[in-house]
């Protein structure tokens, strides 16, 4: 079936991991006819999903973009991962989707899951509505979903239908809008149904507590209620369509995705309810003609596209787009995504999803004008924490260069990973949301650059400070025919209250060294200071230069730098040096049933608990503080999702070093020798 291309409209499908986003895209398609079979995710069928990594999963790990159409409209589908850790490569594309429709399980127990993505939308002005998946296996009431879900959402949750139930199991619904009743058809159009008298008393109760609702936005409809009035549909569906957009409600509709139950009936709602892309590109600011850059992707057959949804304008292949610092960029060869094929394509119409080929200046988050139209800036996107790091290298040094390229590609297309060299460490270290971010990522430089990559948890930074004050002489003297060197320093080193750092001080009489001179004995004790005699960096000491001596002709910079690194190693070593760990500040937020056992975990790993408190503005979050060493940091991430049913989150930062007992930097002393 062909839409209107001029009004296509592009809808996210969020929520939890493991509610079936990509289930119900693919019953989408198939129910609009742009697919002939629907394919399973468990089978690897499915138009999304289509990566190896996500197939191994058996759940999304990066975005995907289907397409279909409905009688006049055009929709493009947004699935968006549910896990934490690939959910940061779709949310440019949700920022500018005219609806997103929360996907959720129909376990009351389960509801919390939904409320970070609630929140977001709601923070982020997004309309949408709910779908309650899996209805099929429903075993509580959608009222106890719908209360358990009502402390999340500050929009009203509007239920636009209830169900029918034939023993434990929902065999259709009642449209509350239509007061019509349907039953549910395996993989066709629901069947209508004459109304139970055993309902008529369920649904009218139902239909009149929808009514209040969208009454509290609707003046004219509060007033015929009030008088008792029956209100038409074109009134009831015409509130549902303008609060739905204007995200006063959300509204919520169930079905199967796997068994096609209530699909159709979620598209007719799309259909009406569904804000225009002139609504978003308000929203977003966009003033005029403008392509919003949502994902760039690199492919081996089209090579790197940059993923946009074009406002207010046509956009053809060829045409010039303007940047919005002026710079003008052409427009390569247009595509369409449906999964993961690309269709070549001559034009894009408004509220349309392309990707440009050749468009390299383009980032997620730039936004370029079209027809001439020069865009204001948009807004930096927010790219998630970041906790979890490995430090990696190529497995053959041969491929050192293409590791680089590799990881440059691959950052550009996940605003959730990021790399560098560690200045202190020398380490390479990629940064992702959690571990099994970074382990997907991994393997998906196995497969797609061919390059094998070893990992290792990174280094800590361990520090030394010292105890007590010392003093030690340095003399450099080497004679080898001509110049000779010659360097002699005297030295005092003293401990200083942690976090001063390093102070330094000469108290030279009688030109004992001249004045030349005094900046390189400075800069050879800071040498010194860059591995301490434990093995570590030193921290927190004050260096006076009390005395010397030099030569006339021997003397150099270079000696007094040797003579002044030689003086501080040895005073660091008569100095009772000791270690230094970091310690973090960690803030916890997770479900109140799982507050204890965290609280438990932060003590086996040495942590210090500052504070728990119930998290301002959240349904059932706790907010728990500690103080955790950075050492204790690896795996956590991993250990509280698994006690939080995946709902606890953290940030952390550094907070001050501390005293290491003797048993454990030993080993560390140990373990660093052994590793250099």
């Amino acid at each position: 079936m062909e839409g209107n291309a001029d009004r296509a409209r592009l809808v996210a499908l969020v929520g939890p991991a493991g509610a079936g986003k990509t289930s119900l895209a693919e019953a989408l398609l198939f129910a609009a006819g742009a697919i002939m079979r629907q394919g399973t995710v468990e089978a690897g069928t499915s138009v999304g999903d289509g990566s190896a990594e996500a197939r191994a999963r058996g759940g999304s790990t990066e975005l995907n973009m289907m397409r279909f159409a409905a009688q006049d409209d055009n929709f493009i589908v947004v699935d968006a991962p549910g896990s934490a850790g690939f959910s940061a490569d779709a949310s440019s594309a949700v920022l500018a989707s005219d609806l997103a429709v929360v996907v959720i399980d129909p376990d009351p127990a389960r509801a919390p899951l939904a409320e970070p993505v609630l929140r977001w939308l709601e923070a982020n002005g997004i309309p949408h509505a709910l779908f309650v998946n899996k209805i099929d296996q429903a075993r509580g009431s959608i009222e106890e979903l719908l209360a358990a879900l009502e402390p999340m959402s500050a929009a009203a949750l509007v239920a636009r239908q209830i169900p029918i139930r034939e023993g434990d199991h929902v065999t259709g619904f009642v449209d509350l809008a239509l007061e019509r009743a349907y039953h549910y058809e395996l993989g066709k159009p629901s069947q209508q149904i004459p109304l139970a008298e055993k309902l008529r008393e369920q649904e009218l109760a139902a239909r009149a507590h929808l009514l209040e609702q969208l009454a509290d936005h609707d003046d004219s409809l509060l007033e015929q209620l009030i008088s008792d009035e029956v209100p038409s549909l074109e009134t009831i569906f015409g509130d549902l369509a303008d609060e739905t957009r204007a995200g006063f409600v959300v509204p919520v509709l169930f079905g199967s995705a796997l068994k096609g139950f209530g699909i159709r009936r979620l598209i007719k709602m799309l259909r009406h309810d569904t804000p225009s892309p002139a609504a978003t590109a308000s929203r977003l600011a966009i003033d005029g003609p403008a392509a919003q850059t949502l994902k760039i992707l690199h492919g081996s057959t089209v090579g790197r596209l940059a993923l946009v949804r074009v406002f207010g304008a046509q956009l053809a292949e060829g045409a010039d787009l303007t940047a919005a610092d002026g710079r003008t960029l052409r427009s390569g060869a247009l595509f369409t995504l449906q999964g993961s094929n690309t269709t070549k394509v001559g034009q894009a119409m408004p509220g349309d999803v392309v990707g440009i080929a050749k468009a390299d200046t383009l980032e997620v988050g730039d936004r370029a004008g079209l027809s001439g139209h020069r865009p204001d800036a948009a807004p930096p996107i927010d790219r998630p924490t970041t906790h979890c790091a490995l430090a990696i290298g190529a497995a053959d040094h041969k491929d050192d260069v293409r590791l680089s390229s590799a990881l440059a590609r691959l950052t550009e297309e996940d605003p959730g990973l990021h790399w560098g060299q560690d200045q202190s460490s020398g380490e390479t270290l990629l940064h992702g949301v959690n571990d099994e971010h970074l382990t997907v990522t991994l393997g998906r430089l196995k497969r797609r650059y061919g390059v094998t990559v070893t990992s290792r948890t990174p280094r800590i930074a361990y520090k030394e400070s010292i105890r007590k004050p010392a003093s030690c002489r340095g003399r450099h003297k080497k004679q080898s025919g001509g110049h000779g060197q010659y360097g002699d320093v005297v030295i005092e080193i003293r401990p200083l209250e942690a976090g001063e750092g390093f102070r330094f001080e000469e108290k030279i009489t009688g030109g004992a060294i001249p004045k030349q001179w005094i900046p390189a004995v400075e800069q050879g004790v800071r040498d010194a200071m860059t591995k301490g005699p434990l093995g570590f960096p030193v921290v927190d000491v004050a260096v006076t230069l009390i005395d010397g001596s030099f030569h006339s002709v021997d003397s150099s910079e270079l000696a007094f730098r040797t003579a002044g690194r030689i003086a501080m190693a040895e005073a660091l070593g008569a100095a009772s040096p000791y270690l230094l760990e970091p310690i973090c500040h960690v803030a916890i937020h997770a479900p109140g049933s799982a507050t204890s056992r965290i609280s438990s975990t932060a003590s086996s790993r040495r942590g210090q608990l500052l504070g728990i408190a119930p998290l301002a503005g959240w349904s059932r979050l706790d907010s728990i503080e500690v103080l955790l060493p950075e050492a204790e940091l690896h795996g956590l991430e991993t250990e509280l999702r698994s006690m939080s049913q995946g709902m606890a989150r953290y940030d952390v930062r550094f907070d001050h070093l501390a005293e290491l007992t003797p048993k454990l930097a030993g080993e560390i002393v140990q373990r660093s020798k052994e590793l250099a």
